[in-house]
């Protein structure tokens, strides 16, 4: 290979990495920490006698959702973030709810609520709209 060819090679490769979408920025500890808090605050204030309400659009009856765990994983979707919370239903059925959020003036908020949802996570990281954060 000449020095022409390696040349033309390199400007090739720098183009195609500033091309390419940037990695999902890391978030330092206090920053991941207020995350998890806010999704935390947001469940805690929907719950009605300690369980979540759903709405379930498929039957139109309305489930009761027991919390069981936070996923610690934050993933990012441009300058918004999702989590994701297991919940159990009365049979015992995990149900996952991911929460969309935003930073906004006063902190974190759900913009959005996924109940038992996944084909849309699933299809906006397909789609590279939402990646794991680093």
């Amino acid at each position: 290979m000449t020095r022409l060819h390696i040349f033309i090679f390199s400007l090739v490769a720098l183009a195609t990495v500033l091309a390419s979408p940037l990695p999902a920025s890391a978030l330092s500890l206090a920053e991941k920490a207020s995350i998890q808090a806010s999704m935390q605050r947001h469940v805690d204030g929907t719950l009605v006698n300690g369980m979540m309400l759903y709405l379930d659009p498929k039957d139109g009856d309305v489930h009761r959702l027991h919390p069981v765990t936070a996923h610690p994983m934050i993933l990012t979707m441009g300058t918004h973030y999702v989590l994701c919370f297991d919940f159990r239903d009365d049979d015992g059925k995990n149900v996952p709810v991911d929460y969309y959020m935003a930073d906004g003036e006063s902190g974190y908020v759900v913009f959005h609520t996924a109940v038992a949802d996944r084909k849309l996570l699933k299809q906006l990281m397909s789609d590279g709209k939402v990646a794991r954060l680093r």
